[in-house]
């Protein structure tokens, strides 16, 4: 047989590439943008993805709790009409009513739907198995997929994500927990962590692997980019959800707060809010304390599509972002890709993106005053102090789907001995 992505004398056509996807976030009925980042990794290796360019066959299998009534203990969703057939299942909350029994069970009926979709999945290839199970974010997929390697020998590649593993909240993990984000890491055939900086939290809790490869988060970078006209700017812009613990939003409210009493006035100080979570009433109850929504100093947008989002992108002047942690933000990776400068804080993989001042500012953590600096420095900044041309370009040398997808390409060459 030949092995994926190979053709052989007398054949017209490669083998093609079987990828298995398990992710624990995906997009789903009730939450379209959750994981969306693992749908554009799942996109760029399904378009980009074969060894040595031959073609990929992926399929993705997710199962998640439902956030409503459900007519039985489990709903199937197929949808075959994209290039990725995806089998998403749903399975009810409280199946018994009866907590600690219903905790147990959830994970059984989660068993279950990640059975019946690996068995589509093969139905759908005619009978053939994966040549590869790519499991996204630890740890029931990497389990299933550990699971799988040892019954079949089907190598796994494991990619990460969670911000959960940082040292700033790795702390919270049970010590079973970190003992088995270690061993499923170690026993994969390579793992993909989206940022250096998790790369070395990986390695901390025991999880490190000789084969590991940085692959960062993807941008549409046909969606995402400079406007080829000047447009009149909106001052700064924050996408993000409304996770106070995470985002600091206050902390940026509070700092606008006080360069609006700044005098002599800072030009062009206006922030538009894009984004929705559990911290939106808080926060727009705070913007009114300040008196920021009175005077439209604070504009809250709500929830954008993407494509809304790439427009407000294309008339800002900076975008900024204040977290307490983070991993590799999308929304930072986008911003390159519209040539938008940011201020953004030193954690994470956020001085990955911006490695030189000439791309955007950074700042502290949790630090005001350093903040208002930085966004005064950037609204006063004078034409041509940041490289826009410099941002699109690495935006899509880097972080576009054909660059992210060719390296999970090379990584799967690799493990197949291609």
């Amino acid at each position: 047989m030949a092995a994926p992505g190979v053709t052989l004398p007398g054949q017209s056509l490669p083998t093609p590439l079987k990828i298995l996807h398990l992710p624990k976030w995906y997009p789903h009925r009730y939450d379209d943008q959750d994981g969306d980042f693992v749908a554009r990794h799942v996109a760029a290796i399904a378009a980009h993805g074969g060894v040595g360019g031959g073609p990929v066959q992926s399929a993705v299998v997710f199962a998640t709790v439902a956030r409503g009534p459900l007519p039985t203990l489990i709903e199937a969703e197929v949808d075959l009409s994209g290039p990725v057939p995806t089998w998403r299942y749903y399975y009810r909350a409280r199946p018994t009513g009866l907590p600690p029994l219903d905790k147990l069970l959830k994970l059984g009926l989660w068993l279950v739907c990640q059975q019946r979709g690996r068995r589509a999945v093969r139905q759908h290839w005619g009978g053939a198995p994966p040549s590869l199970v790519h499991a996204h974010v630890l740890v029931r997929p990497a389990v299933v997929a550990w699971w799988l390697r040892r019954r079949h020998g089907t190598p796994y590649v494991l990619t990460e994500h969670q911000t959960a593993l940082l040292p700033a909240n790795a702390g919270r993990l049970s010590w079973w927990r970190r003992a088995l984000v270690g061993y499923l890491v170690r026993q994969a055939a390579a793992s993909t962590p989206v940022s250096a900086d998790l790369r070395r939290a990986l390695a901390a809790l025991g999880g490190t692997n000789p084969h590991t490869t940085v692959v960062p988060n993807v941008v549409d970078t046909e969606l995402f980019y400079p406007s080829p006209t000047p447009l009149a700017r909106r001052g700064l812009l924050h996408v993000a959800a409304f996770n106070e613990q995470a985002k600091n939003l206050s902390g940026l409210l509070r700092t606008v707060a006080r360069l609006r009493r700044a005098q002599p006035p800072l030009p062009g100080l206006h922030l538009r809010i894009a984004g929705y979570g559990p911290a939106e009433a808080a926060m727009r109850q705070l913007a009114t304390e300040l008196g920021l929504l009175a005077d439209g100093t604070v504009e809250f947008l709500g929830k954008l599509a993407p494509a809304q989002v790439a427009a407000e992108m294309r008339q800002a002047t900076a975008f900024v972002l204040f977290s307490t942690y983070e991993n590799l933000p999308c929304v930072l990776i986008e911003a390159q890709a519209s040539g938008l400068p940011a201020v953004a804080t030193r954690v994470g993989g956020v001085p990955e993106l911006l490695p030189t001042p000439d791309l955007g500012l950074l700042v502290p953590p949790a630090d005001e005053a350093a903040l208002g600096a930085a966004i005064a420095a950037v609204l006063t900044a004078p034409a041509g102090r940041f490289a826009v041309g410099q941002l699109r370009a690495r935006a899509v040398a880097l972080f576009s789907y054909p660059a992210v997808g060719r390296a999970f390409g090379a990584v799967y060459a690799r493990i197949l001995g291609q």
